[in-house]
Protein backbone atom coordinates (compact mmCIF):
# COMPACT_ATOMS: atom_id res chain seq x y z
CA UNK A 1 0.00 0.00 0.00
CA UNK A 2 1.06 3.54 -0.55
CA UNK A 3 2.54 5.86 2.19
CA UNK A 4 -0.34 8.36 2.58
CA UNK A 5 -0.38 11.62 4.74
CA UNK A 6 -3.21 12.69 6.81
CA UNK A 7 -3.50 15.86 8.58
CA UNK A 8 -5.72 16.39 11.60
CA UNK A 9 -7.20 19.45 12.89
CA UNK A 10 -9.41 19.23 15.86
CA UNK A 11 -9.50 21.55 18.94
CA UNK A 12 -10.07 18.13 21.01
CA UNK A 13 -7.53 16.10 19.28
CA UNK A 14 -6.39 14.37 22.13
CA UNK A 15 -9.53 13.23 23.13
CA UNK A 16 -8.84 11.27 19.08
CA UNK A 17 -5.63 10.00 20.14
CA UNK A 18 -7.17 6.36 19.80
CA UNK A 19 -8.56 7.08 16.51
CA UNK A 20 -4.71 8.42 15.48
CA UNK A 21 -3.63 5.27 16.61
CA UNK A 22 -5.62 3.09 14.72
CA UNK A 23 -4.94 4.97 11.52
CA UNK A 24 -1.45 4.54 11.76
CA UNK A 25 -1.65 0.96 12.47
CA UNK A 26 -3.19 0.91 9.26
CA UNK A 27 0.06 2.38 7.42
CA UNK A 28 -1.10 5.64 7.31
CA UNK A 29 0.86 9.00 8.58
CA UNK A 30 -0.94 11.02 10.69
CA UNK A 31 -0.49 14.37 11.51
CA UNK A 32 -2.69 16.07 14.48
CA UNK A 33 -2.97 20.04 14.86
CA UNK A 34 -5.81 22.10 17.89
CA UNK A 35 -6.75 24.79 15.59
CA UNK A 36 -7.84 26.08 11.63
CA UNK A 37 -4.65 28.38 11.85
CA UNK A 38 -2.22 25.24 12.57
CA UNK A 39 -3.90 23.64 10.02
CA UNK A 40 -3.28 26.25 7.28
CA UNK A 41 0.51 26.78 8.52
CA UNK A 42 0.98 22.65 7.72
CA UNK A 43 -1.08 22.65 4.38
CA UNK A 44 1.34 25.55 3.15
CA UNK A 45 4.50 23.92 4.37
CA UNK A 46 4.00 20.26 3.76
CA UNK A 47 2.74 17.70 1.39
CA UNK A 48 -0.61 15.66 2.56
CA UNK A 49 -2.70 13.62 0.71
CA UNK A 50 -5.81 14.16 3.03
CA UNK A 51 -7.13 16.71 5.59
CA UNK A 52 -9.33 16.01 8.17
CA UNK A 53 -11.25 18.86 10.08
CA UNK A 54 -13.51 20.01 12.73
CA UNK A 55 -15.75 22.00 11.89
CA UNK A 56 -16.79 23.49 15.94
CA UNK A 57 -13.46 24.98 16.34
CA UNK A 58 -12.93 28.14 18.22
CA UNK A 59 -10.69 31.07 16.54
CA UNK A 60 -11.20 30.06 12.54
CA UNK A 61 -14.15 27.15 12.02
CA UNK A 62 -13.66 24.81 10.24
CA UNK A 63 -15.54 26.14 7.15
CA UNK A 64 -13.75 29.16 7.34
CA UNK A 65 -10.17 26.72 7.13
CA UNK A 66 -11.69 24.57 4.24
CA UNK A 67 -12.08 27.95 1.99
CA UNK A 68 -8.50 29.01 2.82
CA UNK A 69 -7.06 25.32 2.37
CA UNK A 70 -9.47 25.44 -0.90
CA UNK A 71 -7.67 28.33 -2.23
CA UNK A 72 -3.94 27.09 -1.15
CA UNK A 73 -4.82 23.37 -2.60
CA UNK A 74 -8.03 22.77 -4.40
CA UNK A 75 -7.37 19.03 -5.32
CA UNK A 76 -6.59 18.41 -1.83
CA UNK A 77 -9.29 16.23 -0.34
CA UNK A 78 -10.81 17.60 2.83
CA UNK A 79 -13.23 15.70 5.00
CA UNK A 80 -15.41 17.61 7.10
CA UNK A 81 -16.16 16.37 10.99
CA UNK A 82 -18.84 18.03 13.10
CA UNK A 83 -20.98 17.18 16.36
CA UNK A 84 -23.87 19.16 14.53
CA UNK A 85 -26.58 17.95 12.11
CA UNK A 86 -27.90 21.11 11.22
CA UNK A 87 -28.50 20.81 6.97
CA UNK A 88 -27.09 24.69 6.25
CA UNK A 89 -23.94 23.51 7.90
CA UNK A 90 -23.95 20.39 5.81
CA UNK A 91 -24.78 21.96 2.77
CA UNK A 92 -22.08 24.98 3.20
CA UNK A 93 -19.55 22.38 3.28
CA UNK A 94 -20.59 19.99 0.49
CA UNK A 95 -21.06 23.72 -1.39
CA UNK A 96 -17.31 23.98 -0.54
CA UNK A 97 -16.41 20.20 -2.45
CA UNK A 98 -15.63 18.50 0.70
CA UNK A 99 -14.44 15.08 -0.02
CA UNK A 100 -16.68 13.02 3.00
CA UNK A 101 -18.41 14.62 5.61
CA UNK A 102 -18.80 12.77 9.10
CA UNK A 103 -20.78 13.28 12.41
CA UNK A 104 -19.67 12.58 15.69
CA UNK A 105 -18.92 10.54 17.63
CA UNK A 106 -16.74 8.40 15.24
CA UNK A 107 -16.08 4.93 15.06
CA UNK A 108 -13.00 3.58 13.77
CA UNK A 109 -14.53 2.06 10.79
CA UNK A 110 -16.50 4.89 9.77
CA UNK A 111 -12.85 6.64 9.60
CA UNK A 112 -11.19 4.13 7.51
CA UNK A 113 -14.29 3.77 5.27
CA UNK A 114 -13.78 7.41 4.50
CA UNK A 115 -9.97 7.21 4.18
CA UNK A 116 -10.12 4.12 1.69
CA UNK A 117 -12.79 5.92 -0.26
CA UNK A 118 -10.53 9.16 -0.96
CA UNK A 119 -7.41 7.47 -1.02
CA UNK A 120 -7.79 4.00 -2.34
CA UNK A 121 -10.46 4.37 -4.20
CA UNK A 122 -8.43 3.93 -7.87
CA UNK A 123 -7.07 1.12 -6.99
CA UNK A 124 -9.03 -0.85 -4.90
CA UNK A 125 -11.42 -0.28 -7.86
CA UNK A 126 -9.13 -1.20 -10.65
CA UNK A 127 -8.54 -4.80 -8.76
CA UNK A 128 -12.40 -5.24 -8.71
CA UNK A 129 -12.41 -4.47 -12.42
CA UNK A 130 -9.74 -6.86 -13.17
CA UNK A 131 -10.47 -9.88 -11.31
CA UNK A 132 -14.37 -9.06 -12.51
CA UNK A 133 -13.02 -9.03 -16.51
CA UNK A 134 -11.01 -11.54 -15.81
CA UNK A 135 -14.30 -13.68 -14.76
CA UNK A 136 -16.48 -12.60 -17.45
CA UNK A 137 -13.44 -13.16 -20.26
CA UNK A 138 -14.31 -17.00 -20.52
CA UNK A 139 -18.09 -16.59 -20.69
CA UNK A 140 -17.79 -14.02 -23.78
CA UNK A 141 -15.31 -16.14 -25.63
CA UNK A 142 -17.43 -19.56 -25.07
CA UNK A 143 -20.96 -17.21 -25.74
CA UNK A 144 -19.42 -15.63 -29.53
CA UNK A 145 -17.70 -19.21 -30.17
CA UNK A 146 -21.24 -20.66 -29.77
CA UNK A 147 -23.54 -19.90 -32.90
CA UNK A 148 -25.56 -17.01 -31.44
CA UNK A 149 -27.97 -14.47 -33.52
CA UNK A 150 -28.03 -11.28 -34.17
CA UNK A 151 -29.29 -10.01 -30.47
CA UNK A 152 -26.57 -12.24 -28.48
CA UNK A 153 -24.21 -10.90 -30.47
CA UNK A 154 -26.11 -6.74 -30.00
CA UNK A 155 -25.53 -7.93 -26.13
CA UNK A 156 -21.77 -9.36 -26.46
CA UNK A 157 -20.77 -6.38 -27.80
CA UNK A 158 -22.70 -4.07 -24.81
CA UNK A 159 -20.98 -6.28 -22.48
CA UNK A 160 -17.20 -5.73 -24.34
CA UNK A 161 -18.27 -2.12 -24.39
CA UNK A 162 -19.35 -1.91 -20.74
CA UNK A 163 -15.40 -3.75 -19.77
CA UNK A 164 -14.18 -1.44 -21.81
CA UNK A 165 -15.35 1.66 -20.13
CA UNK A 166 -14.44 0.10 -17.01
CA UNK A 167 -10.70 -0.62 -18.04
CA UNK A 168 -10.66 2.85 -19.26
CA UNK A 169 -10.30 3.94 -15.57
CA UNK A 170 -8.26 1.54 -14.20
CA UNK A 171 -4.73 2.86 -12.82
CA UNK A 172 -3.46 -0.90 -13.93
CA UNK A 173 -3.42 -1.23 -17.45
CA UNK A 174 -2.58 -4.87 -17.68
CA UNK A 175 -5.75 -6.04 -18.40
CA UNK A 176 -6.35 -3.55 -21.20
CA UNK A 177 -3.87 -5.88 -23.69
CA UNK A 178 -6.05 -9.15 -22.97
CA UNK A 179 -9.15 -6.54 -23.29
CA UNK A 180 -8.24 -6.20 -26.91
CA UNK A 181 -7.23 -9.10 -28.47
CA UNK A 182 -10.52 -10.75 -27.34
CA UNK A 183 -12.63 -7.38 -28.87
CA UNK A 184 -10.22 -8.35 -31.68
CA UNK A 185 -11.35 -12.05 -31.72
CA UNK A 186 -14.84 -11.12 -31.00
CA UNK A 187 -14.93 -8.97 -33.89
CA UNK A 188 -13.53 -11.48 -36.51
CA UNK A 189 -16.27 -13.61 -35.40
CA UNK A 190 -19.03 -11.24 -36.02
CA UNK A 191 -17.51 -10.50 -39.41
CA UNK A 192 -18.19 -13.81 -39.79
CA UNK A 193 -21.60 -14.17 -38.50
CA UNK A 194 -22.45 -11.16 -40.78
CA UNK A 195 -20.85 -12.73 -44.12
CA UNK A 196 -23.05 -15.79 -43.28
CA UNK A 197 -26.34 -14.08 -43.49
CA UNK A 198 -26.47 -10.51 -44.56
CA UNK A 199 -27.76 -11.68 -47.73
CA UNK A 200 -30.51 -13.59 -45.66
CA UNK A 201 -31.82 -10.85 -44.16
CA UNK A 202 -32.73 -8.58 -47.01
CA UNK A 203 -33.77 -11.72 -48.81
CA UNK A 204 -35.55 -14.29 -46.91
CA UNK A 205 -38.61 -13.21 -45.24
CA UNK A 206 -38.69 -16.03 -43.10
CA UNK A 207 -35.30 -15.35 -41.54
CA UNK A 208 -34.33 -14.22 -38.33
CA UNK A 209 -33.63 -10.65 -38.74
CA UNK A 210 -32.15 -8.05 -37.01
CA UNK A 211 -33.64 -4.36 -37.09
CA UNK A 212 -32.04 -2.53 -40.10
CA UNK A 213 -31.75 1.25 -40.96
CA UNK A 214 -34.69 1.19 -43.39
CA UNK A 215 -37.08 0.06 -41.15
CA UNK A 216 -36.03 2.33 -38.37
CA UNK A 217 -38.57 5.44 -38.76
CA UNK A 218 -41.65 2.77 -38.94
CA UNK A 219 -41.18 0.03 -36.50
CA UNK A 220 -39.72 2.35 -33.83
CA UNK A 221 -39.89 6.00 -34.01
CA UNK A 222 -43.59 6.82 -35.66
CA UNK A 223 -45.20 4.46 -33.34
CA UNK A 224 -44.08 7.18 -30.79
CA UNK A 225 -45.53 10.17 -32.18
CA UNK A 226 -48.20 11.50 -30.12
CA UNK A 227 -50.08 14.86 -31.15
CA UNK A 228 -49.54 17.70 -29.31
CA UNK A 229 -46.63 15.88 -27.73
CA UNK A 230 -43.45 16.52 -29.43
CA UNK A 231 -40.85 14.03 -30.15
CA UNK A 232 -37.77 15.16 -30.86
CA UNK A 233 -35.42 12.59 -33.30
CA UNK A 234 -31.75 13.45 -33.05
CA UNK A 235 -29.62 11.31 -35.29
CA UNK A 236 -25.72 12.19 -34.06
CA UNK A 237 -24.02 10.93 -37.10
CA UNK A 238 -21.07 8.19 -36.18
CA UNK A 239 -22.03 7.86 -33.17
CA UNK A 240 -21.24 4.61 -31.28
CA UNK A 241 -22.05 2.72 -28.56
CA UNK A 242 -19.39 3.77 -26.56
CA UNK A 243 -19.43 7.06 -27.38
CA UNK A 244 -23.08 7.33 -26.48
CA UNK A 245 -22.07 5.52 -22.74
CA UNK A 246 -20.23 8.48 -21.92
CA UNK A 247 -22.97 11.46 -22.95
CA UNK A 248 -25.55 9.08 -21.28
CA UNK A 249 -24.87 10.26 -17.81
CA UNK A 250 -25.32 14.20 -18.88
CA UNK A 251 -28.84 12.99 -20.62
CA UNK A 252 -29.96 11.19 -17.71
CA UNK A 253 -29.65 14.21 -15.47
CA UNK A 254 -32.60 15.49 -17.24
CA UNK A 255 -34.16 12.39 -18.77
CA UNK A 256 -35.64 8.74 -17.48
CA UNK A 257 -34.23 6.09 -20.21
CA UNK A 258 -37.70 4.34 -21.32
CA UNK A 259 -35.49 2.35 -23.66
CA UNK A 260 -31.76 1.70 -24.32
CA UNK A 261 -31.65 -0.86 -27.60
CA UNK A 262 -29.73 -1.29 -30.87
CA UNK A 263 -30.31 -1.66 -34.14
CA UNK A 264 -28.16 -2.94 -37.35
CA UNK A 265 -26.97 -0.50 -40.04
CA UNK A 266 -27.11 -1.78 -43.59
CA UNK A 267 -24.15 -1.98 -45.41
CA UNK A 268 -22.14 0.46 -46.89
CA UNK A 269 -22.08 1.78 -43.52
CA UNK A 270 -21.94 5.03 -44.73
CA UNK A 271 -23.98 8.42 -44.52
CA UNK A 272 -24.69 8.33 -48.08
CA UNK A 273 -26.53 4.65 -48.15
CA UNK A 274 -27.54 4.04 -43.99
CA UNK A 275 -28.75 7.71 -43.30
CA UNK A 276 -30.67 7.96 -47.22
CA UNK A 277 -32.20 4.63 -45.80
CA UNK A 278 -33.50 5.78 -42.19
CA UNK A 279 -35.28 8.54 -43.95
CA UNK A 280 -36.69 7.13 -46.73
CA UNK A 281 -37.83 3.45 -45.29
CA UNK A 282 -35.91 2.34 -48.27
CA UNK A 283 -33.19 0.09 -49.35
CA UNK A 284 -30.64 2.29 -51.62
CA UNK A 285 -31.62 0.40 -54.87
CA UNK A 286 -35.66 0.93 -54.07
CA UNK A 287 -34.81 4.91 -53.14
CA UNK A 288 -32.67 4.66 -56.88
CA UNK A 289 -36.21 2.76 -58.43
CA UNK A 290 -39.01 4.78 -56.73
CA UNK A 291 -37.12 7.93 -56.57
CA UNK A 292 -35.35 8.95 -59.17
CA UNK A 293 -35.18 12.34 -58.56
CA UNK A 294 -33.96 12.48 -54.91
CA UNK A 295 -31.64 9.84 -55.03
CA UNK A 296 -28.05 10.49 -56.28
CA UNK A 297 -25.41 8.22 -57.59
CA UNK A 298 -21.79 9.86 -57.76
CA UNK A 299 -20.65 8.17 -54.37
CA UNK A 300 -17.81 10.51 -54.39
CA UNK A 301 -19.99 13.39 -54.18
CA UNK A 302 -20.26 13.10 -50.28
CA UNK A 303 -22.29 16.61 -49.62
CA UNK A 304 -24.95 16.24 -52.59
CA UNK A 305 -25.59 12.32 -51.64
CA UNK A 306 -27.52 13.49 -48.22
CA UNK A 307 -29.08 16.93 -49.92
CA UNK A 308 -32.71 14.97 -50.36
CA UNK A 309 -32.78 13.75 -46.59
CA UNK A 310 -35.75 16.17 -45.49
CA UNK A 311 -37.88 15.04 -48.87
CA UNK A 312 -37.01 11.52 -48.06
CA UNK A 313 -38.47 11.74 -44.79
CA UNK A 314 -41.30 13.74 -45.92
CA UNK A 315 -42.43 11.09 -48.33
CA UNK A 316 -42.13 8.53 -45.96
CA UNK A 317 -44.49 10.18 -43.53
CA UNK A 318 -46.83 10.35 -46.45
CA UNK A 319 -46.91 6.87 -47.18
CA UNK A 320 -47.16 5.54 -43.71
CA UNK A 321 -50.36 7.97 -44.06
CA UNK A 322 -49.19 9.95 -40.64
CA UNK A 323 -51.40 13.17 -40.16
CA UNK A 324 -48.57 14.96 -38.09
CA UNK A 325 -46.40 17.90 -37.71
CA UNK A 326 -43.33 17.48 -38.14
CA UNK A 327 -39.71 19.33 -39.19
CA UNK A 328 -36.57 18.41 -40.23
CA UNK A 329 -33.07 20.18 -39.39
CA UNK A 330 -29.68 19.67 -40.20
CA UNK A 331 -26.92 21.17 -37.86
CA UNK A 332 -22.88 21.37 -39.75
CA UNK A 333 -21.91 23.82 -37.58
CA UNK A 334 -21.65 25.35 -33.87
CA UNK A 335 -23.63 28.54 -35.17
CA UNK A 336 -26.65 26.46 -36.97
CA UNK A 337 -26.69 24.64 -33.43
CA UNK A 338 -27.35 27.92 -31.95
CA UNK A 339 -29.77 28.98 -34.05
CA UNK A 340 -32.11 25.94 -33.43
CA UNK A 341 -31.90 26.49 -29.69
CA UNK A 342 -33.26 30.28 -30.74
CA UNK A 343 -35.75 28.64 -32.77
CA UNK A 344 -36.90 26.26 -30.03
CA UNK A 345 -40.58 27.57 -28.77
CA UNK A 346 -41.35 26.72 -33.06
CA UNK A 347 -40.15 23.32 -32.67
CA UNK A 348 -42.88 22.76 -29.94
CA UNK A 349 -45.18 23.24 -32.20
CA UNK A 350 -44.30 20.30 -34.30
CA UNK A 351 -45.59 16.02 -33.35
CA UNK A 352 -42.39 15.54 -34.76
CA UNK A 353 -38.62 17.33 -35.07
CA UNK A 354 -35.79 15.60 -36.78
CA UNK A 355 -32.65 17.22 -36.29
CA UNK A 356 -29.39 15.54 -37.63
CA UNK A 357 -26.22 16.33 -36.23
CA UNK A 358 -22.97 15.84 -38.28
CA UNK A 359 -20.47 16.73 -35.54
CA UNK A 360 -18.98 13.52 -35.01
CA UNK A 361 -18.92 12.72 -38.27
CA UNK A 362 -16.86 16.02 -38.78
CA UNK A 363 -14.35 15.22 -36.24
CA UNK A 364 -13.49 12.05 -37.50
CA UNK A 365 -12.87 13.34 -40.98
CA UNK A 366 -10.72 16.21 -39.26
CA UNK A 367 -8.69 13.66 -37.39
CA UNK A 368 -7.97 11.55 -41.09
CA UNK A 369 -6.83 14.89 -42.39
CA UNK A 370 -5.10 17.12 -39.20
CA UNK A 371 -2.28 16.18 -37.21
CA UNK A 372 -3.78 18.21 -34.26
CA UNK A 373 -6.80 16.36 -34.35
CA UNK A 374 -4.98 12.81 -34.32
CA UNK A 375 -2.68 13.88 -31.70
CA UNK A 376 -5.87 14.62 -29.64
CA UNK A 377 -7.50 11.65 -30.46
CA UNK A 378 -5.09 8.78 -30.56
CA UNK A 379 -7.20 5.84 -29.29
CA UNK A 380 -10.96 5.08 -28.71
CA UNK A 381 -10.62 6.14 -24.96
CA UNK A 382 -9.12 9.97 -25.79
CA UNK A 383 -12.10 9.88 -29.02
CA UNK A 384 -15.17 9.24 -26.63
CA UNK A 385 -13.37 11.65 -24.38
CA UNK A 386 -13.29 14.26 -27.14
CA UNK A 387 -16.80 13.59 -27.86
CA UNK A 388 -17.67 13.58 -23.80
CA UNK A 389 -16.31 17.24 -24.01
CA UNK A 390 -17.80 18.42 -27.46
CA UNK A 391 -21.21 17.57 -26.19
CA UNK A 392 -21.26 18.99 -22.98
CA UNK A 393 -20.41 22.45 -24.52
CA UNK A 394 -22.68 22.49 -27.29
CA UNK A 395 -25.55 23.76 -28.80
CA UNK A 396 -26.97 20.43 -28.50
CA UNK A 397 -26.99 20.12 -24.62
CA UNK A 398 -28.78 23.41 -24.61
CA UNK A 399 -31.58 21.58 -26.83
CA UNK A 400 -31.78 18.87 -24.98
CA UNK A 401 -32.08 20.95 -21.79
CA UNK A 402 -34.95 22.84 -22.97
CA UNK A 403 -36.60 19.71 -24.31
CA UNK A 404 -36.45 18.61 -20.73
CA UNK A 405 -37.75 20.99 -19.27
CA UNK A 406 -41.05 21.80 -21.46
CA UNK A 407 -41.80 17.72 -20.49
CA UNK A 408 -40.70 16.58 -24.33
CA UNK A 409 -39.62 13.14 -25.33
CA UNK A 410 -36.16 12.73 -26.94
CA UNK A 411 -34.85 9.95 -29.25
CA UNK A 412 -30.90 9.94 -29.09
CA UNK A 413 -29.71 7.44 -32.54
CA UNK A 414 -27.34 7.11 -35.07
CA UNK A 415 -26.76 6.01 -38.67
CA UNK A 416 -23.64 4.05 -38.53
CA UNK A 417 -20.45 3.98 -36.26
CA UNK A 418 -17.36 3.68 -37.11
CA UNK A 419 -13.64 1.69 -36.08
CA UNK A 420 -9.78 2.59 -36.26
CA UNK A 421 -8.11 1.23 -38.87
CA UNK A 422 -4.95 -0.54 -38.34
CA UNK A 423 -4.21 -3.22 -41.10
CA UNK A 424 -4.29 -2.18 -45.13
CA UNK A 425 -5.98 -4.68 -47.84
CA UNK A 426 -4.54 -3.85 -51.45
CA UNK A 427 -7.30 -2.87 -53.63
CA UNK A 428 -7.24 -2.01 -57.68
CA UNK A 429 -9.48 -0.49 -59.83
CA UNK A 430 -10.48 2.13 -62.50
CA UNK A 431 -10.25 5.71 -61.75
CA UNK A 432 -13.94 6.64 -61.39
CA UNK A 433 -14.17 4.03 -57.78
CA UNK A 434 -15.11 5.67 -54.79
CA UNK A 435 -12.51 6.98 -52.15
CA UNK A 436 -14.28 5.05 -49.10
CA UNK A 437 -11.41 3.19 -47.08
CA UNK A 438 -13.97 0.60 -46.21
CA UNK A 439 -15.62 -0.16 -49.02
CA UNK A 440 -15.16 0.34 -52.92
CA UNK A 441 -17.96 -0.01 -55.74
CA UNK A 442 -16.69 -0.43 -59.02
CA UNK A 443 -16.35 -2.63 -62.09
CA UNK A 444 -13.36 -5.25 -62.62
CA UNK A 445 -11.81 -4.44 -58.93
CA UNK A 446 -8.67 -6.10 -58.34
CA UNK A 447 -8.36 -7.61 -54.65
CA UNK A 448 -7.50 -10.21 -52.76
CA UNK A 449 -10.44 -11.65 -50.65
CA UNK A 450 -9.14 -12.33 -46.97
CA UNK A 451 -10.65 -10.16 -44.90
CA UNK A 452 -13.22 -8.83 -47.16
CA UNK A 453 -17.05 -9.62 -47.90
CA UNK A 454 -17.46 -9.06 -51.47
CA UNK A 455 -20.98 -8.63 -52.84
CA UNK A 456 -20.85 -9.34 -57.17
CA UNK A 457 -24.81 -9.43 -57.02
CA UNK A 458 -25.14 -5.67 -55.63
CA UNK A 459 -29.07 -6.62 -56.39
CA UNK A 460 -28.70 -9.61 -53.70
CA UNK A 461 -27.85 -6.62 -51.54
CA UNK A 462 -30.58 -4.35 -52.51
CA UNK A 463 -27.41 -2.07 -53.98
CA UNK A 464 -28.03 0.02 -56.96
CA UNK A 465 -25.58 -1.22 -59.84
CA UNK A 466 -24.37 1.75 -61.87
CA UNK A 467 -22.49 -0.85 -64.55
CA UNK A 468 -22.81 -4.42 -65.89
CA UNK A 469 -20.01 -5.55 -63.90
CA UNK A 470 -20.63 -3.52 -60.73
CA UNK A 471 -19.27 -5.19 -57.76
CA UNK A 472 -19.36 -4.45 -53.87
CA UNK A 473 -16.52 -5.03 -51.72
CA UNK A 474 -16.49 -4.25 -48.14
CA UNK A 475 -13.47 -4.51 -46.06
CA UNK A 476 -13.82 -6.82 -41.90
CA UNK A 477 -12.74 -6.01 -38.86
CA UNK A 478 -10.10 -3.01 -38.61
CA UNK A 479 -8.59 -3.64 -42.36
CA UNK A 480 -8.63 -0.63 -44.73
CA UNK A 481 -8.13 -0.33 -48.62
CA UNK A 482 -4.76 0.82 -50.13
CA UNK A 483 -4.02 1.26 -53.84
CA UNK A 484 -0.69 -0.27 -54.75
CA UNK A 485 1.44 3.01 -55.93
CA UNK A 486 2.41 4.91 -53.42
CA UNK A 487 1.55 1.92 -51.00
CA UNK A 488 3.53 3.02 -48.07
CA UNK A 489 3.02 6.56 -47.64
CA UNK A 490 -0.80 5.67 -47.81
CA UNK A 491 -0.53 3.15 -45.16
CA UNK A 492 0.91 5.21 -42.93
CA UNK A 493 -1.08 8.35 -43.56
CA UNK A 494 -4.57 6.28 -42.73
CA UNK A 495 -3.52 3.74 -40.62
CA UNK A 496 -4.82 4.56 -36.95
CA UNK A 497 -7.85 6.76 -38.54
CA UNK A 498 -11.28 6.24 -37.97
CA UNK A 499 -13.45 5.12 -41.23
CA UNK A 500 -16.76 3.59 -41.63
CA UNK A 501 -18.20 1.63 -44.47
CA UNK A 502 -17.35 -1.79 -43.77
CA UNK A 503 -18.23 -4.41 -41.27
CA UNK A 504 -17.26 -4.43 -37.67
CA UNK A 505 -19.63 -4.14 -34.31
CA UNK A 506 -18.58 -0.45 -33.93
CA UNK A 507 -20.32 0.13 -37.27
CA UNK A 508 -23.47 -2.28 -37.92
CA UNK A 509 -24.22 -2.26 -34.07
CA UNK A 510 -25.83 1.23 -33.22
CA UNK A 511 -27.63 2.42 -30.32
CA UNK A 512 -31.30 3.20 -30.01
CA UNK A 513 -32.64 5.29 -27.29
CA UNK A 514 -35.65 6.53 -26.03
CA UNK A 515 -36.08 9.11 -23.61
CA UNK A 516 -38.65 11.12 -21.14
CA UNK A 517 -38.58 14.13 -19.49
CA UNK A 518 -38.27 13.67 -15.79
Amino acid sequence: MQNYSILWADDEIDLLKPHILFLKNKGYAVTPVNSGADALEKVEQEKYDLVFLDEMMPGMTGLETLQQIKQMRPNLPVVMITKSEEEHIMEEAIGSKIADYLIKPLNPNQILLSVKKILDNKRLVTERTNLGYQQDFRNLSMQYNDRIDFEEWADIYKRLIFWELELDGAQDRSMVEVFNMQKSEANATFCKFVVDNYEDWLNDPKADKPLMSHQLMRKKVFPLVEQNNPLFFILVDNLRYDQWKVIEPVLTEFFAVEEESSYYSILPTTTAFARNAIFSGMLPSEMEKNHPDLWVNDENDEEGLNNNEDQFLKRQIERSRLNIRSSYNKILNINQGKQLVDNFSNLMQNDLNVIVYNFVDMLSHARTDMAMIKELAPDEAAYRSITRSWFNHSPLLELVRKIAEKGGRLIITTDHGMIRVQKPAKIVGYRETNTNLRYKQGKNLGFDENHLFVCRKPERFFLPRINVSTAYVFTMEDYFFAYPNNYNYYVNYYRDTFQHGGVSLEEMVIPFVYMRAK
